[in-house]
């Protein structure tokens, strides 16, 4: 695990870290969908619904580490991109799944929103200044978030994180 990853995950803990069993958040069950399954909560943003097989309430830090990097870290090619963008990346493809990220990254650099990264998301992302890319990234995150079924729930907690990383890619880039 290099720097950046380690950067990012301690990071992402910050927003992820408690161990919650709000039976209303579809994550938390086993099927994701509420009421179906078992619920068996998230911890560390490792939810039952994603990881139906994990004891999530006894999972450990270093557990959690392990499969962010295996799963979401190398898997979503997260060394990729300029190391501020990696990590807003990262924190997205967490809280929103990676098709939703790459869409929300596509709009705000104005390709088609097909959800999957190719040589023309890339491309429009090289054609723009980063911390363009990263404000119009996280416009987008934060638009996105407002349609989602739970936002009267969870906006405040949401928006705290966008104001976060809004202040954090601001530390990001040179």
């Amino acid at each position: 695990m290099d720097a950046l990853f380690n950067k990012s995950f301690d990071r992402v803990i910050g927003h992820e870290g408690r161990f919650q069993k709000n039976p209303g958040d579809r994550g938390n069950w086993t099927s994701g969908k509420v009421r179906v399954g078992l619920l068996k909560g998230t911890k560390f943003g490792i939810s039952a619904m994603t990881y139906p097989e994990l004891d999530i309430e006894n999972l450990t830090v270093e557990q959690a580490k392990t499969i962010y990097y295996r799963d979401w870290w190398l898997e979503l090619g997260m060394d990729k991109w300029k190391p501020a963008l990696s990590y807003q990346l990262f924190d997205s493809a967490i809280n929103h799944g990676m098709t939703n990220t790459s869409k929300m990254l596509q709009r705000g650099v104005g390709v088609d929103d097909d959800g999957k990264i190719g040589p023309n998301t890339r491309a429009a992302v090289n054609k723009m200044t980063l911390d363009d890319v990263l404000m119009y990234f996280l416009a987008e995150r934060l638009d996105f978030m407002t349609y989602v079924g739970t936002w009267d729930t969870f906006s405040k907690g949401w928006a705290r994180r966008i104001a976060l990383n809004l202040k954090l890619a601001a530390e990001d880039t040179p």
